[in-house]
Formats: structure tokens, C-alpha cells, sequence
């Protein structure tokens, strides 16, 4: 009526009723309610033939959500007659027992007399006024004695997480905790961060969609949203494009047992031990929400990385420019007088006869205009000019036309005093088309490696997607920014380096093979005999297997692991050989190894990277045969070296073998002590058996977990030992370095003094467990996007594009240098 008091609503009325109706009855053991309020403990006690029910009524705002905990205790141990608690709500129902158990390993159980519980809350109504709730507690026991209880019941006042609020609080394996989480209309994804100051009892923290029940114990935890395990922090991102109604759950469970943080594996324990020590496994806890990254910070991010990157090509463009203007300047001075820059020496007006044939040696040297040098013997001929066959015995012979060669080679090679001339005396066109096998091969390698390796880290982000499991990729989680499917873009995004630097050194060397072909057809005197014979087989293998890494690095950080960590590294070996083999082949052309054998050598070395991911972590055996391996592949490397590939003991029949052995042994190395016949290779030769076998030493002692990365400091140690001996070789023989050369060499060190610095800040690791390698984990540090691995990417790309870039122009200042002048070492 007008004016008058609104009459009550009905569900009030009914509400009212049925408390009065329970307060009548006393809440006795007939199961009838007794009227509860919150914030009261209610003491009693059950059996088989007495039950309690309570009743706990309240009004929620619209728009409000209420959560409600219930807090239970029994002083009962009894296994077989725990007391059960029923929870009923509008929507729901929620039960447990006291003792809860929880299960380890080994089917250890832990029981818990003392039990909290966060109701699934009401959803918020529409509606304009308040709405009324009710909750019935049942408390019962199969006991045929009275076993006593506590039960409390208390409204949630700090239920709701806000943006950027720190809130604290504590859990344990029995009293779990969530909390919920609304996104704010401006934030599109956000950043879960749990921070504690006690690295034990081992928790797990989840994401959860708002659907009832929430699963918060350690057994079910895992059935539904996003977990990872946590020591002292964790990190989740959140998008809200994942959670339709725009809101979720941050649920907070600690685990009875530490193994799977990395804490001590229980022993195996038979009988029903009561596992009192878990009553005290509570743990403090600390979540901060805040706002993650916005889409133009993307944008930036991806920028700044091509753009970075892109400079290089025009700092190569700019000197190619300045190299084509002083070489045209040059051309313009009478050819018969000018100083060659680089050669130290002036040139004669007729240095050599400029009738050769392409196809000749091109080591040949006229001497008949020349009083110095050292006169050579007279190599084999080749096809003449214009018949660049292609015949299948070329290439598979031993690049020898004449029997009588073998012997040549027998007494040119063990002279005390090699010089190019006398390394690079078979056909170039045959030579060149053995070098072009490197980059066939490799690109065969990485065709046939990539698509497998791309198949399965789609299928790791794939499991990592449905399943919800955070533990089983090792990011930083701390600075791992989603996109699309992938969990972590900016670590795949940092390896764009790989790929631009390895395609801008392709164009490099294809600039330089083309004018180096050019000049061939003109028959160009300084191309045919003076110089390092230009070969580019093995620059276009580097450049290749450089994209390769990127490729590869970048598939390994879709989902970094244990398991895929040698998709990292694989070509990592290859570009450490290819160095290797191509600092080699500068002044020994045509003794250096053939593609096959190379890449049949990487085989076994992969070989070897995963049979140490698989057995090297406690196996002693495994560590025996690796270092036996080690140190015979050394000494056999070593002697092929020594003799310039001229070493041969015999037919394994033959029972002199071991006579001439012992000679060889005998003659080289102990007559000859005091002076080897060839000191500069006997000391870089002694220097590096002594670095490989201290590394086996330390491997053998210390069998580090990281098998794949031991590997690779092998190599990297010996390709820096043998890139100095180089250098240091070239400077003892009054060579110069050219000033891009130069450059190089003080670009590379300083890149790479830089990009070891952030290898070395480790942010995850996963030779521990996920929670121990969330402890290492950072914020980003370069436009909020990038962490510390991200510029190790950057930098360590800069520093094998200098790295390349010094192989490549190296040997520039020797382009006007006689080949019987420049020495071999």
C-alpha cells in the first residue's frame, strides 16, 4: 500500500522459519539444524547414532561476491572412524574428513586433525537489492563412540585481490587458500607474482577459471587451469582473452612432501606412521597482481630487433661503397709501379706469366722472371681453359691426376719449410667443387634436423597449452611475455639476429665470390697465383649454419628443457668446426678434411651430446669411455696434423706395425726432443693436447650435469687457441693486419666479453627442478620486453657475425703476396 511498509520477501520469511524451527528443535541428533553465526566455535561431538547440522544464513550486495571458510578440528586419530563434514550450498556440495590424509611417495601417509576450506563463493546477482544465502554444515560420524569436534565459521573480508596491493597470508597442505581476481577495464593481461622467505614446504600455485567445485588440494590441484610449483617465487601471466567472464581464481596449495621442489626424497617406510612433523608445515606467502605489458610495448620490441640488426647491413653497404671507390682509385695508377696495399713488397712489371690456363695449378709459379723463392717441382696439368667438366671421378677421386703425385706430395709435405705454394698444388676447380660440398650438405643436414625439432616443440607448447603444466618449460617467468600460442615470444623473437646476420654474411661472401669469379675470366694474374686461393665453400656452410642456430635456438626457447636443450647446441658444434676447419684450410687447401668426413665427425659428436644427456649425469662408465674417446681423437687429430696428413704406418697385417711405431715414436719425439722438426706445429700441438685433456681430467672428476655444454666448451677452446696460434704465427712471418680485419678482431672480443657476461647471469636452469629454477628468475631489462638471455641473443649473434668477418679478411694483406712467399703454419 501506499505509504506503507513494504511487506517482507519470501525468501526472508522462509529463512526466518526455518531458523526458528531449528532453534526449537536445539540442533539435537534427530539431524535437525541449529541455527549457526559466523565467527562462533561450535564444540561437540558425534557417533553413529548422533549427527549435527548447522545453518549459517547471510545477505550478499549486488554485484558483491561472498566467500565463506570453514574451519574444522578433531582431536580423533582413528583412521577407520574419521568425522565427515558435508557442506551444502545454493549450488554445490563440498565434503572431507578429519583426519585428512594426503599421499606421498612411496604411499607414505600424512594426516591432518586440523581443516580449513574456502567455499566455492556465490556468483554476484543481478539483482538491485541484496540477496540471502544459506549454508548447512553436517558434521557425522560411523563411530560407535562419541568423537568430539570444533567447527568455525567466518565471511571472507580481504577475498578479492586488487592491482598492484601486496597481500599476505598463510597456507598449509590442509588449509589451502584462493583468493579472487577481477581485470581491471583497462589492463588486457596481467602478472601473478607469489613471493616467500622460506624456500620449504613446497607449494603450488594455480590459475582457475570461476566454475565450482575449485580444486585446492595437493591429489586434484592439477585437474583444471594453469599450475606451476613454487619454492621462494613464482610467476603466472594471465590474459584476459583466456577467461570469458573476465575474472579468475588464484588458488595457493602446499604440498605435504618437498621432493618435487627439490627438497629430500622420503625413504621408503613401512607401517602406519602418523607423520606429526606435517602439522607444522605452514608457509607465509605474499601475491602481487600487477599489469603486464601492453601491445604497443610489442611493437617496440620488435622494432628495435629488426632495426638493430638492419644497421649491419648498412654499415656493409657503406663499406663496400668505400672499398669500390678506393679499388677504382687504384686502377687508375700505372699498374707496373704501384705498391700493392697490404703486400709490404713492390711489384715487378712482369711478375709471372699471365698465359696460364684456368685450369692449371694454381700454385704453379713461373720462375723464369724471378731470381728468388724456392723452385718448385713441376705439378701435374689440368684440362685446358673452357673444359669445366663436371665428371663424377673428379670429384670423388683423390683430386690427383698423375700416379707419380704420391710421392711428390711425400716429399713436398714433410719439408721443414712449407710454404703455400707448396699446399695448393692440385686443380682449383676441382678444389672449389670439393669446398661447395660443405654447403650442399649442410643445407641437406638442416632441412632433414629442423622440421623434426619444429614437429616436437609444437608439440611441447601444445602439451604446455592443454595440460596447464608451467613446470614442464624452464622460461623466466619473471619476463615471459605471451603471444598467440607461444608462452615466451621474446625469447624466440631475440634469435631474429641469428638469421639476419647469417643471410648479411651469405651476401658478403656471394659479393666476394662473384668478383673473385670475374677476375678468373679475365685471367687476372693476382687472382691466379698470388694470395690464399679463394675458396668459399666453407664461408657459405657458416653462414648457414648460422641462420641454422637461430632457427634451432629459437625452436629450444618455445619450450626450454632437459630434454631439448641439444636443439641449442647442435649447430653451435658445426659452426665451432667450420671455423675450425676453415682456419685450416686457409693455408693447407688441399689437405683439408672433405665435407663427408666433417659432418660424419659432427654425427658422432651429436652422438656423443646425447648419449651424455641420457647417461652422463651419474653413469662413471659413460665418463671413462667419453674421456678415452677424448684423448685418443687428440693424440690421432694431432699426428695428422704434424705430418701434414703424410703419416701412414702400414697395412694392420702387417706385423712391423708396431716396430714402425715405436721408430716414428722414437725418431720424432725423443732423438728430436730438444728440436721437433716442426716446432710452431709441435708447440700449438702440445698446448692443445694439454687443454683437451685437462678438460677430460675435469669432465672424469667432476661429470658436470650439462653434458651438451661441455661439449661445446671443448670446441670453443680449441677453436680460440688455434685462432690465436694464427694470429701470433701471422704477426712472427712480418704479415699485417688490414684495418677491417683489425676492427673485427676488437669487435669480436669486445661483443663477446659482452654477450658472456649475460650468458652468464643465469635466470633459469634445468638442471634443477621447476621451482629451484624460478628462483633465478628475473624481470626484464631492455624496453620491459627483453630479459638478460634475450641480449645474450642479440650480442652473441653480433659476435659471430665478427667472428666470421675476421676469418673472411683475415689473410686481405696477402692478396699481392707470391704464394712461395707465404709460409704454412
Amino acid at each position: 500500500m501506499a505509504g506503507g511498509a513494504a511487506p517482507a520477501p519470501a525468501p526472508e520469511a522462509l529463512l526466518c522459519v526455518l531458523l526458528w524451527a531449528a532453534a526449537a528443535a536445539g540442533g539435537g541428533p534427530g539431524g535437525s539444524p541449529a541455527p549457526g553465526a559466523f565467527g562462533r566455535v561450535y564444540r561437540g561431538a558425534v557417533n553413529i547414532s548422533a549427527e549435527r547440522v548447522y545453518a549459517f544464513a547471510y545477505s550478499s550486495e549486488s554485484g558483491q561476491v561472498d566467500a565463506v571458510r570453514v574451519y574444522v578440528n578433531s582431536s580423533s586419530e582413528n583412521l577407520q572412524y574419521p568425522v565427515l563434514f558435508v557442506v551444502r550450498q545454493q549450488k554445490g556440495v563440498l565434503s572431507w574428513q578429519v583426519p585428512l590424509i594426503f599421499r606421498g611417495l612411496y604411499q607414505r601417509t600424512y594426516n591432518y586433525q586440523e581443516v580449513s576450506r574456502t567455499l566455492c563463493p556465490s556468483e554476484p546477482t543481478p539483482e538491485t537489492g541484496p540477496s540471502d544465502q544459506i549454508i548447512f554444515v553436517d558434521v557425522s560420524s560411523m563411530a560407535p563412540f562419541n568423537v568430539a569436534y570444533e567447527l568455525l565459521v567466518t565471511r571472507l573480508e580481504n577475498f578479492q585481490l586488487e592491482t598492484n596491493k601486496a597481500f599476505n597470508f598463510t597456507a598449509s597442505p590442509s588449509q589451502p587458500q584462493y583468493f579472487l581476481y577481477k581485470f581491471p577495464q583497462d589492463v588486457d593481461s596481467v602478472i601473478i607474482k607469489v613471493v616467500s622467505d622460506a624456500v620449504y614446504p613446497c607449494s603450488v600455485v594455480s590459475v582457475q577459471d570461476i566454475v565450482c567445485p575449485v580444486y585446492d588440494l595437493d591429489h586434484n590441484v592439477e585437474f583444471n587451469g594453469v599450475y606451476q610449483s613454487m619454492t621462494k617465487q613464482a610467476a603466472i601471466t594471465v590474459q584476459r582473452k583466456d577467461f570469458p567472464g573476465e575474472q579468475f581464481f588464484v588458488v595457493f596449495v602446499i604440498k605435504p612432501e618437498d621432493y618435487a621442489c627439490g627438497g629430500s626424497v622420503p625413504s621408503s617406510i613401512h607401517g602406519n606412521v602418523n607423520r606429526t612433523w606435517n602439522l607444522q608445515r605452514m608457509k607465509n606467502l605474499q601475491v602481487t597482481i600487477v599489469p603486464s605489458i601492453k601491445k604497443s610495448v610489442y611493437v617496440q620490441a620488435m622494432f628495435f630487433s629488426f632495426l638493430s640488426f638492419l644497421s649491419f647491413y648498412l654499415g656493409s653497404v657503406v663499406v663496400a661503397f668505400v672499398h669500390y671507390i678506393s679499388t677504382d682509385m687504384k686502377l687508375t695508377v700505372p699498374f707496373g709501379s704501384v705498391s700493392i696495399a697490404g703486400s709490404g713488397i713492390m711489384t715487378s712489371s712482369h711478375p709471372i706469366t699471365a698465359s696460364t690456363p684456368e685450369g692449371s695449378s694454381y700454385g704453379a709459379i713461373d720462375e723464369s722472371g724471378s731470381s728468388g723463392g724456392h723452385q718448385l717441382s713441376s705439378p701435374e696439368r689440368g684440362p685446358p681453359a673452357g673444359s669445366d667438366t663436371d665428371s663424377s671421378v673428379e670429384e670423388e677421386s683423390d683430386f690427383d691426376t698423375m700416379p707419380e703425385i704420391e710421392s711428390d706430395k711425400n716429399v713436398i709435405r714433410t719439408k721443414v719449410f712449407l710454404y703455400l705454394s707448396d699446399l695448393s698444388r692440385k686443380d682449383r676447380r676441382i678444389v672449389s667443387k670439393k669446398y661447395k660440398i660443405y654447403f650442399w650438405n649442410i643445407i641437406t643436414i638442416a632441412v632433414f634436423y629442423a622440421l623434426p625439432v619444429i614437429q616436437l616443440v609444437i608439440t611441447y607448447q601444445t602439451v604446455v597449452n592443454v595440460t596447464g603444466n608451467q613446470d614442464i618449460c624452464y622460461y623466466n617467468f619473471m619476463c615471459a611475455h605471451p603471444l598467440g600460442v607461444l608462452s615466451a615470444f621474446n625469447n624466440i623473437l631475440s634469435n631474429v639476429g641469428h638469421m639476419l646476420l647469417g643471410f648479411l654474411f651469405l651476401l658478403i661472401v656471394l659479393r666476394r665470390d662473384i668478383l673473385h669469379r670475374r677476375a678468373m675470366e679475365m685471367k687476372d694474374v693476382y687472382t691466379l697465383d698470388y694470395g690464399i686461393p679463394k675458396h668459399f665453400g666453407l664461408f657459405y656452410a657458416m653462414g648457414i649454419a648460422l641462420m641454422m642456430e637461430g632457427v634451432l635456438s629459437a625452436c629450444y626457447h618455445v619450450c626450454p628443457n632437459y630434454s631439448n636443450f641439444q636443439f641449442d647446441t647442435s649447430f653451435m658444434y658445426m659452426i665451432a668446426g667450420l671455423c675450425m676447419l676453415k682456419l685450416y684450410q686457409t693455408r693447407h687447401p688441399d689437405i683439408n678434411a672433405s665435407a663427408y668426413s666433417a659432418y660424419a665427425s659432427f654425427a658422432v659428436v651429436i652422438c656423443l651430446a646425447v648419449l651424455g644427456v641420457v647417461f652422463g649425469k651419474n653413469d662413471m662408465w659413460f665418463w671413462v669411455i667419453f674421456s678415452m674417446i677424448h684423448v685418443l681423437a687428440s693424440l690421432a687429430l694431432s699426428t695428422q696434423i704434424y705430418y701434414m696428413g703424410r703419416f701412414k704406418i702400414g697395412k694392420c697385417s702387417d706385423l712391423g706395425i708396431f716396430r714402425r711405431a715405436a721408430m716414428v715414436l722414437y725418431t720424432d719425439c725423443i732423438q728430436q726432443c730438444s728440436r721437433p722438426m716442426y716446432m710452431d706445429r709441435m708447440v700449438l700441438l702440445i698446448v692443445g693436447n694439454l687443454v683437451n685433456w685437462s678438460f677430460a681430467i675435469f669432465g672424469l672428476v667432476y661429470r658436470p650435469r650439462d653434458f651438451a655444454s661441455y661439449i661445446l666448451g671443448i670446441f670453443i677452446c680449441n677453436l680460440l687457441l688455434y685462432l690465436a696460434f694464427y694470429i701470433i704465427m701471422k704477426l712472427r712471418s712480418s704479415e699485417k693486419l688490414l684495418p677491417i680485419p683489425l676492427f673485427c678482431i676488437v669487435a669480436t672480443a669486445v661483443v663477446w666479453a659482452a654477450a658472456l657476461y649475460f650468458f652468464f647471469q643465469t635466470l633459469s636452469s634445468w638442471e634443477e627442478t621447476p621451482a629451484e629454477s624460478r628462483e633465478k628468475n628475473r624481470q626484464c631489462i631492455l624496453l620491459g620486453f627483453f630479459d638478460d638471455h634475450d641480449i645474450w641473443h642479440f650480442l652473441s649473434a653480433a659476435a659471430l657475425f665478427f667472428s666470421f668477418l675476421v676469418l673472411l679478411t683475415l689473410d686481405d694483406d696477402l692478396d699481392a703476396v707470391r704464394r712461395d712467399k707465404i709460409p704454412v703454419f
